[in-house]
């Protein structure tokens, strides 16, 4: 389920674009609220309408983006708000009004203010191009964004200026290689989500997340990718 939070008020582009890992302008964007340490807290769409922002977020992270949020106000002259609009998805044709999901064309429209779902595979469509989804691959306080895609998903801004964990999230860029991250790996055999991948000699490999038929997203260690790796009785394959 997602709630729709409404940012209002004449400082509401400079407010966001202060906080953010995205650019924050006349498009639609994906973007994520970190720790000063550079990890995930909670990711959303930003979407503008008129004169107000509106920020579409799970449900089970409104109470903390609102707080965190209003805690970032001070001064700031802006409004925040919950809203009661709902959002429809599909993958079909966009119905007027609709905006393109700006993570990846394969997730399709979204349609603020209508309701519904065209019934598509969100997890095999999630499964095939390796887009995390919150809860699940994103992790509060323990994902960083951009070991989960977000720089191949358009969900950060290296040239927009400081935000929340920017530091660190650029010395990640440009100072070290990634050794680690989200894959779309090969599965065989039964595996809960969460389930640790493991070698053969018991080192730990990575995480198993989303599964779809057989395929799944997984967080690899890149260096042990090729070893043989299973998850509980499922295989891991290339």
């Amino acid at each position: 389920m997602r709630r729709i939070l409404a940012v209002s008020g004449e400082d509401r582009v400079e407010f966001l674009q202060g906080l953010v890992t995205n650019k924050v302008g006349p498009e639609p964007c994906w973007a994520a609220l970190l720790t000063p340490q550079g990890k995930y807290l909670a990711d959303f769409l930003i979407v503008p309408d008129g004169e107000r922002l509106l920020v579409d977020v799970d449900a089970r992270l409104e109470g903390d983006l609102m707080r965190r949020l209003s805690m970032y106000k001070l001064r700031s002259k802006v409004a925040l708000e919950p809203t009661d609009l709902t959002v429809a998805r599909g993958t079909g044709p966009a119905p007027e009004g609709a905006i393109m999901d700006p993570r990846h064309d394969a997730l399709g429209w979204r349609l603020y203010g209508g309701e519904g779902d065209d019934g598509s595979d969100w997890d095999a469509i999630r499964v095939a191009h390796c887009i995390p989804e919150t809860l699940v691959e994103l992790i509060p306080n323990e994902t960083f964004i951009l070991e989960a895609g977000f720089e191949r998903l358009h969900g950060v801004d290296f040239r927009k200026g400081c935000y929340v964990g920017q530091e660190v999230t650029a010395r990640m860029k440009h100072k070290t290689e990634l050794r680690k991250g989200l894959v779309t790996v090969g599965i065989e055999g039964a595996a809960p989500v969460g389930t640790p991948i493991l070698m053969a000699d018991g080192r730990e490999a990575g995480t198993l997340f989303t599964r779809s038929g057989d395929r799944a997203i997984a967080h690899m260690r890149f260096d042990r990718m090729g070893e043989g790796p299973v998850a509980g009785d499922a295989r891991i394959l290339p």
